[in-house]
């Protein structure tokens, strides 16, 4: 089955009881028995409820994994994996992560014994460096949060797998459309369901996958006992939003190339990061392991913190917004919002420096985004 028939038809199938196209949105909390330890798969919401059901069914088979389970948000996901380890395990990520992540990382894991290694994955030969004893899992973003790099997920995958290390990829800048991170051999793919997949900034959710019976097991225990679950309505919303989500990444791509061609060739912009540029340190990866190069794009500005902010104040398509993968445009300005919470030191290490803005680009007519740059940068 191709890539837009799945994201219609996977683990969707008519109600039983009426024959309604569309999954019914089971707004319960529990369950009725006949007998006690009678239910059928169902008996109390947190742990199952069939609307959610349908939808971890159905983002399973868009990446082409076996299992998947959907989480009150993507932290709440993130929160899960780490959760598979305990004091004294450390972790492998990269240099170049989502604000969010780090601060979970540094700020709640850290203090309860796990060390965390935020190092340059550009190479993957560079995770063998700080592979030890305790090196338990293998944490991945590709494309990076907000400087767009690229990490061989495949060359990762052979170097966890050498290990006995766990590989999870956050798949959230790409989604299942232009990238399969299972395929290439990760273990564990996370989403940020809230962005690409839902689509139409409206939900906060996020997913898990995983080919592993194991794995999965040990994630749904979690899953179940600490209570990070979606509801019925916002998993009914997210079904909806898949239907489309073939088409809404051929215009997310294809209004990207043309925007992050038309940044690189203004004369205010100093530097674009979009991993389309023939340039782009990792570019050949990127073309081996996506099938396009995405909607996301960070540019820095020639000036100081106040023409940055007066630039990101100045759109009128665009929207200076936290989020991404809307089918709106936004504008962000990292190092204030998604990326706050990592000290400024660090942050400017990774190119996340006070000039930088980061842009989703959205499905709304390129000439009306083009206009609209145009006259914020002037």
């Amino acid at each position: 089955m191709k890539f837009g028939t799945k994201a219609i038809h996977a683990g969707v199938e008519p109600d039983p009881t009426t024959g309604a196209i569309m999954t019914p949105i089971y707004q319960t909390s529990t369950f009725v028995q006949e007998y006690p330890g009678t239910h059928k798969g169902y008996a109390y919401a947190r742990g199952k409820n069939p609307t959610r059901n349908v939808l971890e069914k159905n983002i399973a088979a868009l990446e082409n994994a076996k299992h998947g389970l959907c989480f009150s948000s993507g932290m709440g996901a993130t929160d899960a994996v780490i959760k598979l380890l305990k004091p004294g395990d450390e972790v492998i990520t990269g240099n170049d992560l989502y604000g969010g992540s780090y601060r979970m990382f540094t700020k709640i894991f850290e203090p309860m014994g796990i060390k965390f290694h935020f190092i340059d994955l550009n190479k993957a030969e560079n995770i063998e460096h700080y592979i030890n004893a305790n090196t338990k899992l293998l944490w991945v973003e590709t494309p990076t949060n907000p400087t767009m790099q690229i990490v061989d997920i495949a060359a990762c995958a052979s170097i966890a797998k050498k290990h006995q290390i766990l590989f999870t990829v956050d798949n959230t800048f790409a989604s299942p459309y232009l990238q399969n991170p299972i395929d290439l051999g990760a273990d564990i793919v996370m989403h940020s369901v809230t962005k690409y997949l839902g689509g139409h900034s409206d939900v906060v959710m996020g997913a898990l996958v995983t080919n592993s019976d194991e794995i999965y097991n040990q994630l749904a225990f979690i899953h179940n006992s600490c209570g990070a679950t979606p509801g019925p309505m916002d998993s009914f919303l997210v079904i909806r939003g898949i239907k489309t989500l073939h088409l809404r990444m051929e215009r997310h791509c294809s209004n990207g190339e043309k925007i992050a061609h038309f940044l690189r060739s203004h004369p205010k912009v100093e530097k674009v990061y979009w991993p389309g540029f023939e340039d782009h340190s990792n570019h050949a990866i990127a073309k081996k392991q996506m099938k396009g190069f995405g909607g996301m794009i960070s540019f820095v500005i020639k000036g100081n913190m106040e023409e940055t902010f007066r630039i990101a104040s100045a759109f009128k398509v665009f929207s200076l917004a936290e989020s991404l993968g809307g089918v709106e445009s936004l504008v962000n300005h990292p190092a204030t919002m998604t990326h706050a919470s990592i000290p400024k030191l660090e942050r400017e290490k990774a190119g996340v420096v006070d000039s930088l803005l980061r842009l989703s680009v959205g499905v709304e007519d390129i000439e009306d985004l083009l206009e609209d740059l145009k006259q914020a940068l002037s």
